[in-house]
């Protein structure tokens, strides 16, 4: 089974614009994410796909591989089918390029939900981890996820999901953190397909795999992290790789 990393990296962000050219600790944050994918050993080959040369150079000055997208993209899993779609891979792993905190027990628990589904059931797995903050489970940068007795995902959505109606019945909350692992034939099918209302309404990419029936084994960790989202996300990085 031959697994890949990509790090799918815009340059402009729409909340905020430049935010992986950001230091953190002496390198950018997007240096920092490479770096961190490379160390955990687990991956045939890591690659940086972007559709910035300020990006591409970074890695590539810096020893690394980085693919230049040759289309415009609206979400990093069509930047990676573009990628990949010509390779001979098994499993592709997005890590976010804005998630340098990524760990690689958590990457090795998603490459094992693959060597374990000996029929295939699966389509894609991604990361989840348990909240309990208010305020974060309110908060529309943090998107959440809702799960069957089996772990595969339900909805994802910005709103608090489940709605909490009533508070004492044991419901759990759980983050969503933007690492996938695809087959390679769900990434290039969600390629093709066009995007659906509920992607449309949330932004959130991994609904499209939902509305055309894909399934998504979500995976626990325990390692939050920090997502760089807004400058005030990378205030606490830093003070975090401190």
């Amino acid at each position: 089974m031959k697994i890949i990393s990509m790090i799918p990296a815009r340059y402009s962000a729409s909340r905020f614009p430049g935010k992986l050219m950001q230091d953190l600790g002496g390198k950018t944050v997007i240096l920092r994410t490479y770096e961190a994918t490379v160390a955990a050993n687990l991956f045939d080959n890591v690659f940086v796909v972007t559709d910035s040369k300020i990006i591409f150079d970074e890695i590539i000055n810096n020893g690394g591989e980085a693919i230049m997208s040759k289309k415009d993209h609206d979400c990093g899993s069509d930047r990676i089918a573009e990628a990949v779609e010509n390779m001979d891979i098994d499993i592709v792993i997005n890590v976010q390029g804005d998630e340098p905190f990524t760990d690689k027990e958590s990457l090795r628990k998603l490459i094992e939900v693959f060597k374990e589904d000996n029929n295939k059931e699966i389509d894609l797995a991604s990361l989840m981890v348990h909240i309990t903050d208010e305020d974060e489970i309110n908060n529309p940068n943090t998107v959440k996820v809702v799960l069957d007795q089996e772990n595969f995902a339900l909805y994802f959505s910005r709103s608090p999901i489940p709605y909490p109606r009533e508070k004492n019945v044991g419901v759990k909350y759980y983050k969503h953190k933007g690492v996938y692992a695809f087959r390679k034939e769900a990434i290039l099918d969600f390629y093709k397909l066009p995007i659906m209302p509920l992607e449309a309404s949330e932004k959130l990419e991994q609904l499209r795999y939902l509305e055309y029936g894909k399934r998504i084994k979500m995976v626990e960790t325990d390692v939050q992290g920090v997502e760089i989202d807004t400058p005030k996300d990378l205030e606490r990085a830093k003070k975090l790789w401190k």
